[in-house]
C-alpha cells in the first residue's frame, strides 16, 4: 500500500461523536475463542462495525488490517507506569501498536481502564495515569495522528455521588481532585471521555426501587423525575447523571461514549438468556437517540462483549456476558443493521 493511500484511509476515519454507531467489545479471557481473523470475520458478517480490545493483542490488530473495523484499543493499567516513566515508551508504544499498523482504522487509544482512588484494586495506578494520557497524546500527536486518534480513559460510575435525579449527578468528592484534571485534558485536546456503563448493576444493588423492565430498557417502563423530565429508561438517567457530574466538574463540552455495556445471560441475580437478549437489542435501538439532557444527540457505544470468557475472575456473571458462543454461534438473535 503507497503511503499516499494510507493517508488517505487515516484522513478518512470520522470522529463524529453524534453517529450512534453500536460497536462490541473483544475480550480473549478464554480458552476456546476463535482465532482473531475467524473473530474480524464474524463481526463482518454481523454488520459490527466498531471493536474495543483491552490491549494491543499483536494477532488481533493483524487479523484488522484492512478490514475497515474501526478500534479503540486499549493500554492495560499494568503498564501505565511504564508508559508514564518517560515520553519516549509512550513513542516506542504508539510505533510498534499505532504506527505499525497503518492500515488498521484506529478510533481511539483507553489508556487504563476503571482506574479509581476508591477502588483497591486500582488505586495503585491513579498516580499513573494522567502522565501516561499526556504521554500518548503527545507521542499521537508527533506521529501526525491528532487528527485522526483521540486519546482517552474509561471510568465506571461509581464515580458518581449522587445520581437521582440525573439533573443533580455529582461525582463523589473523594475522587474530584483525580478527576478533575483527567477532565481538563479530555477538555483541551477534544477527547470524549469512555463511561463503562451498566444498569446491570445499578438494578441488582436498588431492586427496591428500579423496576427490571426500566433497567432492561424496555418500552413504556419509563418514569418522572423530580423536575418533571421522563426518562424513557435507566440506561439515559444514567448517563445523563454523569453529563450533569461532567458539567460540575468543567466538562460541559465533553462528549461520553459509553465504552461498556450489557446484561450477563447466566450465573447471578436476573439473569437470563432472554434478559440479556432483550437488553442488548432494546440498548442498540435506544443509543440511536438523544437523552433529556442530549436529545437528538446518539451515543456512540460499545457492547459487552462478543463472547462468554471462561477465564475471567470474578462472579460467574462475569464469564457470561458474551453475544456469541466460543463456536461463533449467536446465544440469542441479535441485529446490528
Amino acid at each position: 500500500m503507497s503511503a499516499m493511500l494510507t493517508l488517505a484511509l487515516l484522513v478518512m476515519v470520522t470522529l463524529d461523536f453524534t453517529v450512534a454507531q453500536t460497536g462490541v467489545c473483544y475480550g480473549n479471557l478464554g480458552n476456546n475463542l476463535p482465532a482473531p481473523g475467524e473473530v474480524v470475520a464474524l463481526y463482518n458478517q454481523n454488520n459490527i462495525r466498531r471493536m474495543r480490545i483491552y490491549d494491543p493483542n499483536q494477532a488481533a490488530l493483524q487479523a484488522l488490517r484492512g478490514s475497515n473495523i474501526e478500534l479503540m484499543v486499549g493500554i492495560p493499567n499494568t503498564d501505565l507506569q511504564n508508559i508514564a516513566a518517560s515520553q519516549g515508551n509512550a513513542n516506542n508504544w504508539v510505533q510498534n501498536n499505532i504506527r505499525n499498523y497503518q492500515n488498521v482504522r484506529f478510533r481511539y487509544i483507553a489508556v487504563g481502564n476503571e482506574v479509581s482512588p476508591i477502588r483497591s484494586d486500582t488505586v495503585r495506578y491513579v498516580q499513573f495515569l494522567l502522565p501516561a494520557l499526556r504521554n500518548i497524546y503527545n507521542a499521537i500527536s508527533a506521529a501526525g495522528l491528532g487528527n485522526q486518534i483521540r486519546v482517552s480513559t474509561a471510568i465506571e460510575t461509581g464515580v458518581l455521588g449522587n445520581s437521582y435525579p440525573p439533573a443533580d449527578g455529582v461525582f463523589r468528592s473523594d475522587v474530584t481532585s483525580y478527576l478533575n484534571p483527567i477532565i481538563e485534558f479530555l477538555r483541551d485536546t477534544r477527547a470524549p471521555l469512555f463511561v463503562n456503563l451498566y444498569t446491570y448493576f445499578s438494578y441488582i444493588n436498588n431492586k427496591g426501587s428500579i423496576n427490571l423492565n426500566y433497567a432492561l430498557l424496555q418500552p413504556n417502563s419509563g418514569i418522572t423525575v423530580p423536575g418533571g423530565i421522563r426518562y424513557d429508561n435507566l440506561f439515559y438517567a444514567i448517563l445523563d447523571a454523569m453529563y450533569a457530574a461532567l458539567e460540575k466538574s468543567g466538562g460541559s463540552s465533553i462528549e461520553i461514549v459509553v465504552s461498556e455495556s450489557g446484561w450477563p445471560s447466566a450465573g447471578g441475580d436476573s439473569t437470563s438468556i432472554d434478559n440479556a437478549r432483550i437488553y442488548n437489542n432494546n440498548l442498540i435501538q435506544r443509543v440511536k437517540n438523544g437523552t433529556p439532557k442530549r436529545p437528538n444527540r446518539g451515543t456512540e457505544t460499545y457492547i459487552f462483549a462478543m463472547f462468554d470468557e471462561n477465564q475471567k475472575g470474578g462472579p460467574d456473571y462475569e464469564r457470561n456476558f458474551g453475544l456469541f458462543r466460543p463456536n461463533k454461534q449467536p446465544k440469542y438473535p441479535i441485529s446490528f443493521n
